[in-house]
């Protein structure tokens, strides 16, 4: 199964779909949700974004996988919800969440990365005026984007261990070798650009 996030090469009209216009309608979609936020509207959410993984022809495993890695906060969520506001609150948050994480899984699902690099940048190019660096803000969202699958990895690696040692209730045992783990990876990061004259 591929990781979160990652290309599926296709030949949908999402997937022709300029990678600009992708990251617009995802801004609009999330700034949509927080006014529907009413069981209708995240309902209405829901069944568009799973039409269009349906048009896009990515598979159930592959939609599933981009939650997956976020089944703990997406539990806790629920039970928060249902106990302090009901069922149908959590149903909303909840379907609202869901509805997100699938539509900007969706995006990069469908547009290399290189794509919504250059669409960013491109964007950005007016704020060259305001000081701001494009190519630079390019370089950090590769990053991020490059990131989701490592810290995914990271997670199941983590996860694997905790339960092998039986301490698979333990948050403790599970937050601080993830936190460490992260951090050496960011200290390699850094060190990596540095290298390459990447000094800020």
């Amino acid at each position: 199964m591929r990781s979160l996030g990652l290309y599926v090469p296709g030949d949908s009209f999402l997937h022709r779909a300029p990678a600009g216009a992708k990251l617009l309608v995802l801004l609009v979609f999330g700034v949509a949700t927080v006014f529907l936020n009413q069981w209708p509207g995240v309902t209405v959410a829901l069944v568009v974004v799973l039409g269009l993984y349906a048009w896009a022809r990515i598979g159930w495993r592959m939609l599933f996988a981009q939650i997956r890695p976020l089944w703990a906060l997406l539990l806790f969520v629920a039970v928060f919800h249902t106990w302090v506001s009901g069922p149908v609150r959590a149903y909303e948050v909840l379907g609202a969440l869901i509805a997100l994480v699938l539509a900007a899984a969706l995006v990069t699902l469908t547009s290399p990365v290189s794509a919504m690099v250059d669409a960013v940048v491109a964007a950005a190019r007016p704020l060259r005026r305001l000081g701001a660096d494009p190519e630079r803000i390019g370089l950090m969202l590769t990053l991020g984007i490059r990131c989701v699958p490592l810290m995914a990895v990271l997670v199941r690696e983590v996860s694997e261990a905790q339960w092998a040692r039986g301490a698979q209730r333990s948050v403790r045992a599970f937050a601080v070798p993830l936190i460490v783990r992260a951090l050496r990876q960011a200290d390699a990061l850094g060190e990596s650009l540095v290298a390459r004259g990447v000094d800020d």
